[in-house]
């Protein structure tokens, strides 16, 4: 009986220097939208929580091109990253992104009241 043995290739990236990959790929200066992305793509797939570094990074990359509905996408998709912990986890992550978020004139979901459907009715179970 022959078995195989799984063995990992390659250096183990430490989270430091995956956020800093990820910093400085949002950084750079030709950056295009499907790179863009595609990087927040990957980092979704990610089993993590992005640092808020990383979603400065890639909000100021949304800003360079303009892309004013890709900024409040990803920060949808940081909410749902945080799962059922997001109570905890967003109100750190919004406080630490809250001054790039002016800076950049970006909302929030919750501030152009997206976190809630345009024609939701109110609960049976809240009348």
């Amino acid at each position: 009986v022959a078995t195989a043995v799984r063995q990992s290739h390659g250096k183990v990236e430490t989270d430091e220097e995956l956020d800093n990959r990820y910093i400085a790929y949002f950084e750079r200066p030709n950056i295009d939208g499907w790179e863009i992305r595609k990087a927040m793509n990957d980092l979704t797939g990610e089993d993590l929580v992005p640092e808020p570094k990383i979603i400065i990074a890639a909000l100021k990359a949304c800003r360079r091109l303009n892309d004013f509905s890709l900024a409040v996408r990803y920060l949808e998709s940081v909410q749902w990253k945080c799962g059922n912990q997001k109570d905890k986890i967003w109100p750190y992550i919004h406080q630490e992104i809250k001054p790039t978020l002016d800076e950049l004139g970006i909302l929030t979901p919750e501030e152009m009241g997206y976190d809630k459907p345009e024609l939701a009715l109110q609960s049976v179970y809240d009348m």
